[in-house]
């Protein structure tokens, strides 16, 4: 089976050998407080630091998801009000979940189709300014945000960067916290997520003094500084991205390899097929080239349209992800990750010029 699904999507392949080496090894039953298991640690961490060129001044930690960073930020690092600013279901949703743990929520809903550069800002002693760098619901992007920054100087600023990180290169310097799960870019199974925190974020920590959790950042800060987690962890998942790290080009090499094969995607879908949706048609999602993400692209058409193309790229041993949130079934989405191979994405053109409305006869 091909996947092209948004997460969990396909994983590098190498994963398999890795897999075996981490049994043969001994490493699913070593001692999480042991000399090797930090080794472990440590080597992932200086790894995520070189590879995806985190400041070294910014600290990572290993957690268990991106649901449970949501969590982190709420209890660790606000102290009364978030404010969150979104175009789709992820905003939304941690919007949600911010709302169960802090007394003042503050949610700025925007058009998939404008910049967040261009929206109206409301005025706000928000503690964190809550934004998704790239939004899987829907295939859209944040190129910048400068306005945020200059309007709200003292919040902190949150990214989730689920489907982005480690695909695409990140101005780290931009924000405060950012994370994002290993079941997307990163190539892995799911069931971890890197959590990056810069000295201001820890510094905020401190002020705030959180140490009820048994996720406080605080806490979790105090384990990392001996290469500990704070809990048993993902002992495998953490053996295994230190030897993804190893094998994977400089985060720039991969960033303009998933930037160019992004526009290959858009381009074969605007040029090849018929985009009037009343007559079968398909089309991006989102209009706007400079909004569009470069890791998942959401296909629009009529619903029956959309079954019907799941189905045969199906019968094809295809998968394609489906539709989420508001666009669940006007949509479906193609992951653009590195682990997804060129032949994979030969496979899947091919198929689609097979049984979608054409602008004209063409060949792969």
């Amino acid at each position: 089976m091909i996947t092209f699904y948004p997460g969990p999507s396909k994983v590098y392949p190498v994963v398999e050998h890795y897999l075996k080496q981490a049994f043969d090894e001994g490493v699913l039953s070593i001692n999480h407080r042991s000399q090797t298991c930090m080794q472990i640690t440590r080597s992932a961490i200086e790894l995520l630091h070189q590879k995806l060129h985190i400041p070294e001044d910014y600290t990572i930690y290993f957690v268990s998801s991106a649901t449970e960073v949501w969590e982190i930020i709420a209890q660790s690092l606000t102290q009364r009000h978030s404010l969150h600013l979104y175009n789709g279901a992820f905003g939304d949703k941690w919007a949600e979940y911010a709302g169960r743990i802090l007394p003042q929520v503050t949610r700025v809903v925007y058009d998939y189709e404008q910049s967040i550069e261009e929206i109206l800002l409301p005025d706000s002693d928000a503690d964190v300014v809550c934004l998704t760098h790239n939004e899987t619901s829907n295939g859209t992007h944040l190129k910048q945000w400068n306005t945020i920054l200059q309007k709200y100087p003292e919040a902190l600023i949150a990214v989730d960067a689920t489907s982005s990180m480690a695909g695409v290169a990140l101005d780290w310097q931009t924000a405060d916290i950012w994370f994002a799960s290993v079941q997307k870019c990163f190539g892995l199974p799911a069931g971890m997520a890197v959590m990056v925190c810069s000295p201001r974020a820890l510094q905020y920590a401190e002020s705030i003094g959180d140490r009820k959790y048994y996720n406080s950042l605080l806490f979790m800060n105090d384990n990392f500084k001996k290469y500990q987690t704070h809990y048993t962890p993902n002992v495998l998942e953490i053996y295994l991205l230190s030897k993804i790290l190893e094998q994977i080009p400089d985060i720039s090499e991969t960033s303009a390899r998933i930037e160019a094969q992004a526009k290959e995607w858009y381009d074969f879908f605007e040029e090849h097929f018929d985009t009037d949706l009343t007559h079968g048609g398909v089309k991006p999602l989102v209009h706007n080239p400079e909004l569009r993400s470069d890791t998942v692209l959401a296909i629009e058409a009529q619903p029956a349209v959309v079954k019907h193309i799941k189905q045969i790229m199906e019968a094809q041993g295809i998968t394609l992800g489906n539709g989420y949130g508001a666009w669940k079934e006007s949509t479906f989405r193609i992951a653009n990750f590195p682990a997804i191979s060129e032949a994979d994405r030969l496979a899947l053109r091919e198929q689609l010029l097979l049984h979608l409305p054409n602008k004209a006869i063409v060949t792969v």
